[in-house]
């Protein structure tokens, strides 16, 4: 899938893993789908960026302090691209959703949130500064 049809509303455009061992998902993930990685620094948390020859297909980083508080596990999410994460999340209510995380920046990237299907089931939405 090319970079622009990832940016379209309603694509899956980006994979994330939170974990407690940034180091050891980077040496499972390199040896098991031969991903390399990046580190990076993404204003004060550290984050990996993940390769598959030379397209970028998601991210790694530490889980946030206050969702390891909350007993989250290491986990992977999904990003779905929307033209606006803040009237998407205000939607959410109305579908008998909930948003576990608000609408935030992220710098240079865009605005994410969180948020969780009547179901239980988790996505993350996000519009992205460039679409191109």
């Amino acid at each position: 899938m090319s970079q622009d049809a990832m940016k379209q509303h309603g694509a899956f455009s980006w994979n994330e893993l939170s974990t407690s061992d940034v180091g050891a998902a980077k040496t499972f993930y390199g040896e098991l789908l031969g991903w390399q990685f990046q580190d990076i620094q993404c204003g004060d948390m550290a984050y990996t960026m993940i390769k598959a020859g030379d397209q970028e297909l998601g991210g790694l980083m530490e889980t946030p302090a206050e969702a390891k508080a909350k007993g989250q596990p290491p986990s992977w999410g999904a990003y779905v691209t929307v033209d606006d994460v803040d009237a998407q999340v205000a939607r959410v209510a109305q579908l008998n959703g909930k948003v576990l995380v608000p609408p935030s920046d992220i710098p240079d990237v865009g605005r994410f949130a969180v948020i969780q299907d009547p179901q239980g089931a988790t996505l993350m939405l996000i519009t992205y500064l460039n679409k191109g």
